[in-house]
């Protein structure tokens, strides 16, 4: 099959094009020929090996973390899914490769793709989807009347983290650039800041819920916009020593968590708010879940623009620049 490949990890690396093996379909898997890809900033961490210490991918690997497709071979433990099935998934980690015209996925990690989505737009959801379902849902457990900060509003998972938040009945405010507060009030956001001519910091405060994909100065000023007793997930890092435990990481590893989030942490206990980091998981049945709220119509996916498999590099470059508006996605199968 061709993919492409990382042969070494490397800042602004160039993806290679390649032949390589179909993948090994398992007993507990399913074999999805690949229709369409959304490309990630995982992706461009993945091949930086910023995650080196806890995703220790050997190269030559195969980058890719969404997926939609049509099952073409189950495996013989799997009862779920059948041959000719339209799926969507993010495949779990150590398992991806989505920039392929094939991949084996575990069938717990897979649902059938909404169906009112064509495989380029159900390709957009997965990743950005279960993140936003496990920050807003089983993470920070969020309730009708609560407030929530959800940062950069216009990107992947900021324009379904609004929806989701919207539809579970919160105040949303976010922030974007000018040119896409429309865009974000027409995603459901009460409170639309634009980061280059307002201070966030400024203009909120007693938020029950803060979800953080920014840098280090963005997460400390952050932590001062919520109440006592809220809580701040941020989905850019630092991990934290229980991410290091739900991990089974080793004890040096653990130890390298701790100190890494050791400033925030002493800073929100100060503040008595807390701080959690997330790392989504695959998850087929909040797929599924996800699914649902897209065909009633409370979530629609929002991309920017697709990009054919051959232009895979340009893809991430483009994603790379922070320009893109929702998802950047991938036809693989024309």
């Amino acid at each position: 099959m061709k993919a492409f490949v990382v042969d070494k990890y490397k800042k602004k690396g160039a993806l290679r094009l390649a032949d390589m093996p179909d993948p090994e379909l398992r007993e507990e898997d399913v074999l999805v020929e690949i229709h369409a890809t959304a490309v990630n900033l995982l992706d461009s961490k993945v091949r930086n090996g910023d995650f080196k210490l806890f995703l220790p991918y050997r190269p030559p690997f195969i980058l890719g973390h969404d997926v939609a497709g049509t099952v073409i071979r189950a495996g013989s433990k799997v009862r779920k899914f059948k041959p000719g099935d339209e799926v969507y998934a993010r495949p779990r980690d150590h398992r991806v490769g989505t920039f392929a015209e094939l991949i084996a996925i575990n069938a717990a990690d897979v649902a059938l793709k909404p169906k009112n989505l064509s495989m380029n737009e159900a390709a957009s959801i997965p990743l950005v989807g279960l993140t936003a379902w496990q920050a807003l849902v089983e993470v920070g457990g969020l309730k009708p009347g609560q407030k929530v900060f959800i940062q950069a509003g216009s990107g992947g998972v900021g324009t379904f983290a609004i929806q989701l938040a919207k539809h579970l009945g919160a105040t949303v405010a976010t922030t974007t650039s000018a040119k896409n507060a429309e865009l974000v009030k027409s995603l459901g956001a009460d409170v639309v800041i634009d980061y280059k001519a307002q201070d966030f910091e400024k203009v909120l405060s007693g938020y029950d819920l803060v979800i953080n994909s920014q840098d280090d100065k963005t997460l400390k000023k952050s932590l001062r916009v919520l109440r006592p007793g809220g809580l701040l997930i941020s989905i850019s890092g630092p991990p934290d020593p229980e991410f290091a435990r739900e991990l089974g990481l080793n004890l040096f590893l653990k130890l390298v968590m701790r100190l890494l989030s050791r400033g925030v942490r002493k800073k929100a206990k100060s503040l008595g708010i807390r701080y959690s980091f997330l790392f989504m998981k695959a998850e087929g049945q909040q797929l599924s879940e996800i699914a649902s709220l897209i065909e009633s119509g409370v979530i629609h996916p929002v991309v920017d623009k697709v990009f054919p498999f051959e232009k895979t590099g340009d893809a991430l470059a483009y994603v790379e620049t922070g320009r893109a508006k929702g998802k950047v996605v991938i036809t693989v199968k024309r």
